[in-house]
Order: C-alpha cells, then structure tokens, then sequence
C-alpha cells in the first residue's frame, strides 16, 4: 500500500504572495468577507508547501467548487487545499480568526438545501488527503481523509483485503460513513461508520485531536460526525476477501407488473427482514428508451456474492412475472459500480449543472399497494418531455443482518431495524419555477410511502437527505437520542461552527 501524492504545481507561500498583490474578484474585504492582504500571508505561512488556495477568478476555483447539484448551493470566497492534516486544524483556527464560516467536502455530493445558508466563507477541499495503507495486524488499514470509495476498494483489494464503503464510485468514504453510510458488505459487517477503530479529527475550534472508543464523541461521529469535526483520516477494519466472484440479473419490467414485482421482493429476497447476508436487490424507476420509448421501466437488480450465476431461487420468481428483458453477468466485487450505473462516469455522478435533490425514507419492507399508488403519480411525472425525466426513483435493497447486529443505541446512526432505503432522486436542469415544483414531487412521493408506512415519524438517510427535514427525522425520535446529541454538539460546537450539512437543531 501506499500514500497517494499529488503533483504540487505552486507553493502556498509562494501563492499567498502572489494573491496578496492581486485581491480576489467579488471579495467584500470590508466587511471581512476575504482575508487581508496580510492575512493572506500569515494563513501561507503557517500552511505546508503542498497547500494550495483558490479564490473566485483564479485558475482552478472553478473545478475545486462544482458541486453535484446546483440546489442551494454554498457560497465561499476561497478554498483551502490542505497538503496536510495540520493544514485543516490551521484553516479552521484561521476561518475562526477571520469570523468567517468554514465548510469541508470531499466528493461535493451532498445536496442537502442546509449547505444553501452558507453565503461566504472558507472552503475546505479534503481531495490531497487521499491515500490507504494496510496496517501491519492485517485487520485495520488507516485511510486519509478525502479518500475516495473507489480508491479504498481498488487498494484493499490489491492487498486482498476489503471493507465496507458507500456502493458508489464517486463519493468519498468518509463523506457516507459519517451519516452511517450503506454499502454492498453491510449484511457481512455493518455500516460503514461500524468499522471505525479510531481517528483524528479537528474540532470546531481548530484543535486536531484523535477520537476512539475512550471518548464521548466517539458515539456522535457515527451517524452524525458532520456536526462535530473533519475528520483527517481514519483507521478502519478491514477483511480478507472471502469471494472473488459476483454475479447479477438485470431484470426490466414494464410500469403494470409494479405490485407483481414488489410483492416478489417482499416474499423471494426480504422474507421480513431475513435477507440472505449473500444478495442484495436494488431497482430503479427510470426512462429507457431502449425498453419502452414512451414509458418509465422498473429496473431490478438481483445480485449475489460468491457465485457465478444467480441462484434460480432469486430469479426466478421474477422471470416468472414476464419481465422486458433478462440480462445476467458476473465478474467480481468490483465491477458492481459499473452493473448498477454508479461509477466515476456513468450519468449519475457527473457535474453537468443539474439539481438533485432527494427525498429518503427508510422501509421494513415493501407495501405493494403504496407501490402502485406511487409509480401512478411518478410515472407521468418524468416521462416524455417532462424537465424531471432524467430522474430516478432508487430502492436500495441491501442484507441488513450486519446492520441489525449491532446495538440500537451503541452509535448515533438510529435506523438499524430498517431493511429497505427509498428515494426519489428528482434530476433537473435549473428554470423558473421547477424547484418548487420538483419539491412538491419528492414530497408527495414519500409521503405515499410514509402514510403506507403506518409509522409516526419518516425516517430519513441523513446522507440522502433533502433540507425539510427535522432533526428527528434524520437523527431518530428517541427523547434519550435528542438530548445526547444536544449535550454532545454544546459541549463540542456550542457556536455551531458545523452547522451546514444536516445540523442538529436545539442544540
């Protein structure tokens, strides 16, 4: 294993002083939007040679703060590369300085409507933060912290190991796991936040500091860590592989077999939340031409780890209900991203200026009636012309035996007796109006299934999370739950510092 490197083109001090003679474009340097030509210097100074700084105009900004979704997007004035994990701790005291806001990313898909209330301030870009060495115990590998999943997957599996990261490949592990995080493993080993072995994290007042089990935070951090630090990097478990092979069906079903389809899931694969650890099943709502030209299809995914074909008892339930098409492959672990349409290239992890915003609920299992009830409304809403019909509806059916294996209250992630997450992803080009009304869409959709659900509360992936959403609703209903988080985010963050992605309101 090795550390990732990135070519260093300038200096940050060699940077500083050149910004220093040349103010950014659309700075306010009198209300304290933009640092001083002096704070420029002394920020550089205190920087290592392998961090970098944009700001609005300068070559690079552009790239370094295109976002995934353009909905509500934050607003910075200069970004902050750190070369090093002493370089966060210094731009967080420096934002701090300055009285100016401060957000870190990673991949930039998070369309939460919260990141909307940033209108200045610093940056953060964890991407040189990148790299995975397995450990010498062969059980842990420490991870930087702007890692990206694909990076983590394709480097353990070198090395023969794996873990659990977020199915898709352009997000960061770190980004997910804070919020929980899913993943294709979860049945083996639970969430990407339960392979966490310890950290090092700078807080909200610039103090770099290691968290693990010993600490008190160590509970938030694992469902909801983007309130509390960035994370630097990150020592993980990690496992031999077990199967090199995979396998999947890729089963298309026109819009009348929905109930059909759904009540087949219920009965072949959820069996009430007794997933076999070996299959997962997901589908889509989406338009393809290819299979219908006028309508939506459901697209199932039926997937199987360690064989080579999936097993009949899966499938053929399925090909029983007279699907489009039947389509089988296989190959290993990672070629799923590429089977399910979610690697760096394929369409759902592009930047080409659309919003993308969701509206997620977690299920125990399918109701097939809801089912219909919904795709009667989503149908005609995205096919043809509509601007919504490049939208996907995602049922993400992962084995949740690793996920219910580890104590309800051990972490701050709330929904682990859940089997099912489901969400409308409502993909548009921004135009006068649409936003309202691709709101009202999302919302109505979930509301279907909520109602259906007969629950007091949506529960809502924070990671997939729209904006209108409560703190309850993404953190858990639980009065015991709302208090720990309240105590932990006055203690850690008593002026909200963190208060961008998903905050923790009443605090």
């Amino acid at each position: 294993m090795h550390w990732l490197t990135l070519e260093v083109l300038t200096t940050i001090g060699a940077w500083a002083f050149a910004v220093a003679s040349s103010p950014s474009p659309g700075c306010d340097f009198h209300n304290g939007l933009c640092p001083r030509d002096n704070d420029w210097e002394a920020l550089g100074a205190k920087l290592s040679d392998t961090a970098k700084i944009y700001y609005p105009g300068s070559s690079g900004f552009k790239n370094i703060t295109t976002r995934w979704s353009v909905l509500e997007e934050p607003k910075v004035n200069l970004v902050v590369v750190p070369g090093t994990e002493d370089d966060v701790a210094e731009t967080v005291k420096f934002a701090n300085k300055m009285q100016l806001p401060f957000l870190a990313y990673n991949g930039v898909h998070g369309a939460i409507t919260s990141l909307g209330k940033m209108d200045h301030g610093v940056g953060i870009s964890m991407s040189q933060l990148s790299g995975v060495k397995v450990n010498a115990d062969g059980k842990t590998a420490t991870i930087a912290g702007g890692t990206m999943s694909k990076l983590v997957t394709d480097e353990l599996w070198a090395a023969g190991k794996q873990t659990v990261t977020g199915a898709c490949e352009c997000v960061s592990l770190l980004g997910p796991a804070l919020g929980g995080g899913h993943g294709w493993l979860q049945g083996h080993h639970g969430l990407v936040a339960d392979q966490f072995v310890s950290m090092k994290v700078v807080l909200a007042n610039g103090t770099l500091t290691t968290v693990d089990a010993s600490s008190d935070l160590w509970w938030a951090m694992k469902g909801a860590g983007h309130n509390f630090g960035i994370v630097t990097s990150l020592t993980t478990k990690v496992y031999d592989i077990e199967h090199t092979d995979w396998a999947i069906e890729t089963i298309t079903f026109s819009g009348d077999k929905v109930e059909a389809v759904y009540q087949a899931a219920n009965d072949h694969i959820i069996k009430n939340g007794t997933q076999p650890v070996d299959v997962v099943n997901w589908s889509y709502w989406m338009n393809n031409a290819d299979a219908d030209p006028n309508n939506p299809v459901i697209v199932m995914y039926i997937i199987q780890e360690g064989v080579k074909a999936v097993d009949s008892i899966y499938t053929k339930p399925f090909h029983d209900l007279g699907p489009i098409s039947v389509s089988p492959d296989s190959g290993t672990y990672k070629d799923l991203a590429a089977w399910t349409g979610i690697t760096n290239s394929s369409p759902p992890c592009l930047k080409i200026g659309m919003a993308n915003p969701r509206f997620p609920i977690y299920l125990e299992s399918y109701n097939v009636a809801a089912q219909k009830k919904v795709w009667d409304i989503y149908a005609p809403a995205v096919r043809g012309s509509s601007p919504f019909n490049n939208s996907i509806f995602m049922f993400e059916g992962y084995s949740a035996e690793g996920v219910h294996a580890v104590p309800h209250d051990s972490t701050a992630f709330a929904f682990r007796s859940e089997n099912l997450l489901v969400a409308p992803l409502i993909n548009y080009f921004p135009a006068k109006g649409l936003d309202k009304k691709a709101a009202d869409l999302g919302q109505r959709l979930r509301n279907v299934l909520f109602e259906a659900s007969g629950r007091d509360e949506i529960g809502a992936y924070v990671n997939y999370a729209q904006g209108d959403e409560s703190t309850e609703q993404m953190y858990g209903s639980e009065k015991w739950r709302r208090q720990r988080l309240s105590a932990l985010k006055k203690k850690y963050d008593p002026l909200g510092r963190f208060s961008f992605y998903a905050p923790i309101l009443g605090a």
